[in-house]
């Protein structure tokens, strides 16, 4: 059996896009995580530096797809807002992407 192809979610905040893939831990697992990117809209996220790539921590799992896209989601908002301990924007504000 082959995986199928995740649904990307698109969220737009403060003028950036924060797309965000969920998907189950294994292929018949109940628990889910994500990958996520933040950039500038029409950004090529496959160029270097054009995004802000980030993913749920370690062992951290949820219970729905939907609960992790919410939580990805308020982790990109974090970043965007400039209150995340780790990630930033800044590098894509100076840089003009």
């Amino acid at each position: 059996m082959s995986a199928q192809p995740q649904a990307t979610h698109q969220v737009d905040h403060e003028g950036f896009e924060i797309h965000i893939t969920a998907a189950p831990i294994e292929e018949s697992s109940a628990k889910y995580t994500y990958t996520a990117y933040i950039c500038h809209p029409g950004a090529n996220p496959a160029k270097p530096g054009h995004t802000v790539p980030y993913h749920a921590d370690g062992e951290e799992t949820f219970r729905t797809e939907q609960e992790a896209i919410e939580e990805a989601s308020h982790v990109g908002r974090s970043i965007i807002d400039g209150t995340h301990p780790d990630l930033s924007v800044l590098s894509l504000v100076t840089q003009g992407f």
